[in-house]
């Protein structure tokens, strides 16, 4: 097992490979969901960044490619 579950390497793929847009979109995802659902996180034993990059993982959250 790794020390980051999901690998960066694995998530980067989400992301065309890009880790800078990895990082946005993981922590853009993880403020939206403390600011929508913050009592839910709280009581999970996850942080919401380990939900947003599980989402991402899972396609859940899908970075849009711009030109």
């Amino acid at each position: 097992m790794t020390m980051i579950d999901p690998p960066i390497d694995v998530l980067a793929t989400k992301t065309y490979n890009n880790k800078y847009i990895l990082c946005n979109v993981v922590a853009k995802r993880a403020k939206h969901l403390q600011e929508t659902i913050p009592d839910e996180i709280e009581a999970s034993d996850k942080k919401a960044i380990s939900i947003a990059a599980e989402e991402i993982l899972n396609g859940d959250v899908v970075p849009s490619k711009r030109a």
